[in-house]
Parts: structure tokens; C-alpha cells; sequence
């Protein structure tokens, strides 16, 4: 994938992410603060702690930092993949999320 598509790519991933914080703070008390400062997303669940979401371009990667440990994504063609476990994208946001802010919540890719 050439840098122009990965950059089309992960910035389409968190503005994903952001759209679905509004979405899920609309429709439930999770209370998600969503702050973008470049390539860089941050979720603070208050006093919950937070989830770094960060772009690596230099290794066409999204990096997760959440309570339960730091993940690499690569994208595979469909999705976004950890480099280790295989592990979709949106499935660790979703319950990293959701062990934050102890309820069950949804990053479902569309």
C-alpha cells in the first residue's frame, strides 16, 4: 500500500472512532471525551482512565494504548489487524472501552 492509502485509510479509521464516541454518548451515559490532536485520538472516561489511538506512518500502522496493554494494526486489505494476534481493530476498542467505562460498548466497523 503506498503512503497516500494508508494515510486514506487511518484517517478514515478515526474518524470512524470519533463519529461512533458521538453516537454512543448520544445513546447511553458512557460520557466518552474524544479529543483529536493530529494523528493522534484520545478517549478519557474520566476518572476511568483513557485510550490512545495513534497513527505510524513511517510503519503504515495504527497503535491502541489502553488499560489492557498496547496493540499494532496493520491494514490486511480489509481490516485493521493486530500484527501479533490477528485481532481485529474494533473488536480491542470495543472492549477495551467497555472495561473502562463498565458497560458494553460497540465499535463495530460500520
Amino acid at each position: 500500500m503506498t503512503d497516500l492509502e494508508y494515510l486514506e485509510r487511518a484517517e478514515s479509521l478515526l474518524a470512524q472512532v470519533e463519529q461512533t464516541c458521538d453516537a454512543i454518548n448520544e445513546r447511553t451515559s458512557a460520557d466518552i471525551n474524544c479529543q483529536r490532536a493530529g494523528g493522534m485520538l484520545t478517549l478519557a472516561f474520566g476518572q476511568h482512565g483513557q485510550i490512545v489511538i495513534s497513527l505510524q506512518k513511517p510503519l503504515q500502522q495504527v497503535w491502541l494504548a489502553a488499560r489492557s496493554g498496547g496493540y499494532h494494526y496493520r491494514f490486511d486489505g480489509g481490516t485493521w489487524r493486530d500484527t501479533k494476534s490477528g485481532e481485529d481493530f474494533h473488536a480491542r476498542l470495543s472492549a477495551s472501552a467497555s472495561q473502562h467505562v463498565g458497560m458494553a460498548l460497540d465499535f463495530g466497523a460500520g
